[in-house]
């Protein structure tokens, strides 16, 4: 079907009717007339064998045999053929299609597939890109016999219905039920998306466990689907080192697979060389490694454990993100763990401690609630120019609680009109480089 289209009469009309007027250019008033052929076509339908059912059986057949439960089910599938079948004929004449219907057009669409009559397929699919799209029929087109939805005059209506799915459900959180029930086809189409909102990768790996045991409860057959399928999807690259080493123990994945996974994850994450080179591949590959609109924001972190546990935190913040933050937003961190507690960073935009002025203000807050405490001394610093390096811009200690937070609600000591300035100090090529450096001296009793 990639070649030319034996039956495409607007080939034929533009080679040999070039002068005639466009309205004129279709052979329409030949069709089913006896004037023009002396020959009579016979088409005859045959009946499948009971209990087969062809791949690409429309959707029309069902409901029209719930409609006539006593009609037998291969009398409808032959007029429903019949049908399409003669629209195809018609369509090969005239250039025109004379049903809008959802359904009857995948009929006929089936059909110009079978006898490979790429223009009727082009139309079809352009008829049903112009319908509005439901969840429901952007499964339909996603699930299509492969021979017709990896045919290029379908690929239009393939990536319509691939686009609208990422779009409506981009935040999976607001349809956890709804996306449970998706065929694997509608998750593999949200999880390509780079806009899908989810709280961070991990999430997204978590989900995507979540949803093939659901799914597919037999081990061997899920891990099937998730090698060749879908993990393929999971951007390990933006996973924390945490999650990464809960995937190298995951019995659910191969583990040849998962080995190679991480380990590409944590190459990607040290070095730069490394990330120049991953980057300029096959776009399946290219997609890990590029950063999804997650809700909170990676970070890179180094852990260590003596002589104290210690952890040093990297955030990364584009100029376009601190903008939006004017004048009371906030944006925060993806959680890291120090001393086997949940810690977050946040970036402020307030106003500073006599109310006079908005600025940038950085916080440190703990996850979990409860009894336990312990003190921690943490350090805040900034990359500027022109030198690049790291300056420190603010240090203390704080005796943690559960659900408490410690910072510096001006940690630049300018007002936020200097800190966005085009000759701001704290941008480098566009980016704020934030540090943190944690360390656990003292743990208290509660």
């Amino acid at each position: 079907m990639g070649g030319g289209d034996l039956f495409d009469h607007r080939a034929v009309m533009d080679s040999d009717f070039s002068g005639a007027s466009r309205s004129d250019q279709n052979f329409e008033f030949a069709f089913n007339s006896s004037n023009f052929s002396d020959r009579v076509l016979r088409i005859e339908i045959m009946a499948e064998p009971p209990g087969s059912k062809s791949e690409g059986e429309g959707a029309a057949a069902d409901g029209e045999w719930a409609r006539h439960p006593k009609r037998k089910r291969d009398e409808i599938k032959k007029d429903i053929e019949e049908a399409a079948l003669m629209e195809l004929l018609s369509f090969m004449y005239s250039g025109k299609l004379s049903t809008t219907s959802p359904t009857h057009l995948l009929d006929v669409l089936m059909a110009a597939d079978k006898f490979e009559v790429a223009s009727c397929m082009r139309h079809c699919s352009q008829v049903l890109r112009s319908l509005p799209m439901t969840t429901e029929s952007a499964l339909v087109y996603l699930e299509l016999p492969s021979s017709v939805s990896m045919a290029s005059a379908v690929q239009s209506l393939t990536d319509a219905a691939k686009e609208f799915l990422a779009n409506y459900y981009r935040d999976i959180t607001k349809f956890q039920d709804e996306v449970m029930n998706l065929p694997l086809a509608g998750i593999e189409a949200i999880l390509s998306s780079n806009d899908l909102q989810m709280a961070s990768e991990d999430a997204v790996y978590d989900f995507v466990l979540k949803w093939a045991r659901a799914q597919y409860p037999k081990l061997e057959e899920r891990r099937q689907i998730l090698g060749s399928r879908l993990i393929r999807l999971v951007r390990f690259p933006h996973m924390t080192c945490r999650k990464l080493r809960k995937v190298l123990t995951c019995n659910d994945l191969d583990h040849e697979l998962a080995s190679k996974a991480v380990s590409e994850a944590l190459f990607f994450k040290v070095d730069a060389m490394h990330r120049q080179h991953a980057l300029p591949t096959d776009e399946p590959t290219c997609r890990q490694f590029v950063e999804r609109a997650y809700k909170y924001r990676p970070l890179k972190v180094v852990e260590f454990e003596r002589p104290h546990p210690q952890c040093i935190v990297y955030l990364d913040l584009k100029r376009e993100e601190c903008a939006k933050l004017f004048p009371s937003g906030r944006v925060y961190s993806q959680a890291f763990h120090l001393g086997g507690q949940g810690f977050f960073l946040s970036a402020h935009c307030n106003l500073d401690q006599q109310s006079s002025f908005h600025c940038f203000g950085l916080f440190l807050g703990m996850q979990e609630k409860g009894s336990i405490s312990f003190t921690v001394d943490y350090e805040f610093a900034a990359r500027t120019r022109p030198s690049g390096e790291f300056v420190s811009k603010y240090k203390g200690y704080y005796t943690f609680t559960g659900g408490k937070a410690v910072g510096y609600r001006n940690l630049f000591a300018i007002p936020w009109t200097s800190f966005m300035a085009d000759n701001s100090l704290f941008f480098i090529n566009g980016i704020l480089h934030l540090r943190a450096e944690l360390t656990i001296k003292q743990p208290s009793a509660p």
